[in-house]
């Protein structure tokens, strides 16, 4: 499905993000994980690239394009955030609001702008942005009471932004027969950072009576990377075990 296209992923080393990078490779696609964990080593697929850091981000792609010629798609799954990620509401310091949109919905919109320069020149492309569930409906609070947690605030405004902003670029970029989707998870299963409460309670409202596994989303993404996926672009593809569906 992906054979030899050249696809950037960011965040390639976050829990969904090892995920796609192996999906490519069993699709025969030529996966870059563009993360802060890796060295910059393109024989072997892994580029640093810090997304918060504005110079980080054209001196991949000219890496990329120096090796490769060519972009041929993009998914931005990384998750950078800062320590107070997670406060309660009344909690949050506007500072802290103001750095977390910095960090995940802006530096969406910079490598968007940088890469499509390149896609728009090529006249092909397709982008897959990381959404999310609490992007499309609001969040059921009661499965977070059991140990006093709650769910980042920002993290649904960022999101509920990323669906729309790709919606934006799908209209304006589709006459470079460019495309531009997302993908929105449900939760997706991550034992050592979830409360076994959490687990609990989340998988009893789910339809399919658990969460996601970080395996389940990456076929969905890698979908609408294909070339059969050559008629979608501005859709939201939720993968969230029948969450948004009750």
């Amino acid at each position: 499905m992906l054979e030899n296209k050249v696809i950037l992923v960011t965040g390639g080393s976050g829990l969904i993000g090892k995920e796609i990078i192996n999906r490519i490779k069993s699709e025969g696609g030529i996966p870059i994980n563009g993360d802060i964990s890796v060295k910059s080593d393109l024989e072997n697929g892994t580029h640093y690239l810090n997304v918060c850091d504005y110079q980080s981000v054209p001196i991949l792609l000219d890496a990329v394009m120096k090796k490769y010629g060519r972009i041929d798609g993009l998914v931005n799954s990384g998750y950078p955030r800062t320590n107070d990620w997670g406060l309660k509401f009344e909690d949050i310091p506007l500072n802290s609001w103001k750095d977390n949109v910095d960090m995940q919905l802006n530096s969406v919109f910079y490598i968007c702008q940088q890469v499509l320069k390149i896609m728009s020149k090529q006249q092909s492309g397709s982008i897959v942005n990381i959404a999310s569930i609490y992007g499309v409906v609001g969040n059921d609070f009661t499965i977070y009471e059991d140990y006093n947690g709650t769910s980042p605030a920002a993290y649904s405004a960022i999101k509920g932004g990323i669906i729309n902003f790709s919606r934006y670029l799908a209209s304006y970029y589709g006459k470079f027969k460019i495309r531009i989707n997302c993908v929105s998870p449900g939760g997706v299963l991550d034992e050592k950072n979830q409360h076994s409460s959490f687990i609990k309670r989340y998988s009893e409202k789910s339809p399919l009576k658990r969460l996601g596994n970080p395996e389940e989303i990456a076929p969905a993404i890698t979908f609408l990377l294909s070339d059969d996926a050559s008629f979608i672009t501005g859709h939201n593809l939720m993968v969230d075990g029948g969450w948004t569906a009750i």
